[in-house]
């Protein structure tokens, strides 16, 4: 009789899911089970915040030599000026200059009061505002990971693809070329990428990373393809005498598409991570530009003076990539059908009460 109560139960917890949808596409299904999701979107608002405080906070520079056009932020300090007075101005408990002004603890706790100050994120040594080079950090490292994803996800959905389709001796050339670039340490590759191109900027430095980020989104999207190209609407696109490049990107890359964002935000959010740790090793970001690694591998020698300086780079490192995993999370249920959704606890007990009346 319990078993029967539950099994009752959870078919009314599926109809409840059922009626949410009805009458929806499927792009409105997809949007609403990701806006279901309260971690994800809560990761989403907080992942734009931070790329519109990063990009407008210092201004945006589009283009090369000549043919600059530069948009100006609304922050007063630049990565390149020196504030030795206004250094001094704050100092710590123990005597060290260039304390953060920010300060979120009201009047009566420390007597100061909430106030944001000249250097919120204090300065380094010699009295850079460290706000504006974090900030600049960000957008390196930003730029990195976008450019090295974007990459990743397009060499890595093509290959998958085309091996996953046609099988046989293609699959075996393409996924044996995948395993040899497996079995090399990536921290190995990204050394060596690094060693030769860090010095010719954040771009090329990016591309080159991003030309061995596809790998494990190959093998995805070839598993994906395998069972998908047995169903029956390719059957169908066959005999209407469709090519195969058409039913490759037409028929059956849009059923494909759920793991291949999934795998994509998961991919971003390694993208960061690996160039934090190429510049820390110093095989990234080379000065005079910084990235958020870079700025940590730079003051490592002043942590036990100087502990915000790791503060700010390192908490906005693990701000984006868990942001991108949570939304990577919310992604992975509202595409996959198979996932079981999340009923509040109001529809839970509605489904209990029907399977108790019922029975």
């Amino acid at each position: 009789m319990k078993k029967s109560t539950v099994s009752t139960s959870e078919a009314n917890e599926s109809g409840i899911e059922n009626k949410e949808t009805d009458g929806l596409n499927q792009r409105q299904i997809i949007v609403k089970r990701f806006f279901k999701h309260k971690a994800a979107v809560a990761s989403l608002i907080t992942l734009i915040s931070i790329f519109v405080v990063v990009y407008t906070s210092l201004g945006i520079t589009i283009g090369f030599s000549k043919f600059k056009f530069s948009i100006p932020g609304w922050w007063p300090y630049k990565i390149t000026e020196i504030d030795p007075e206004g250094a001094m101005e704050n100092i710590c408990n123990g005597g060290v200059a260039g304390c953060p002004t920010l300060d979120l603890a009201p009047s009566f706790l420390d007597g100061d009061g909430i106030r944001f100050g000249a250097h919120p994120f204090g300065t380094d040594i010699i009295g850079t505002d460290y706000f504006a080079l974090v900030m600049r950090g960000a957008q390196q490292s930003i730029l990195v990971m976008l450019i090295v994803g974007i990459l990743g996800i397009v060499i890595g959905t093509v290959i998958g693809a085309i091996a996953g389709y046609f099988g046989g001796v293609v699959d075996a050339v393409l996924m044996r070329l995948t395993d040899m670039f497996l079995v090399t340490p990536t921290i190995v590759i990204g050394a060596v990428i690094g060693f030769r191109f860090g010095n010719l900027g954040v771009v090329p430095l990016a591309i080159m990373l991003g030309l061995f980020a596809w790998m494990g989104l190959a093998r995805f999207v070839r598993t994906e393809f395998l069972t998908l190209r047995e169903r029956e609407f390719v059957d169908a696109a066959r005999v209407a005498g469709a090519s195969d490049r058409r039913i490759i990107f037409k028929h059956i890359l849009p059923n494909a598409i759920g793991i291949i964002v999934v795998v994509g935000t998961l991919l971003l959010s390694g993208a960061i991570l690996a160039e934090t740790a190429l510049s820390y090793l110093g095989f990234g970001v080379r000065p005079p530009d910084v990235s958020l690694g870079l700025l940590i591998s730079e003051y490592q020698g002043s942590f036990s003076i100087s502990p915000w300086l790791f503060w700010w780079p390192g908490t906005l490192i693990i701000l984006i990539a868990l942001c991108i995993n949570f939304i990577g999370d919310g992604l992975r249920d509202a595409f996959d059908p198979r996932q079981r959704r999340h009923l509040t606890m109001k529809d839970r007990k509605k489904a209990r009460e029907l399977s108790e009346a019922s029975a």
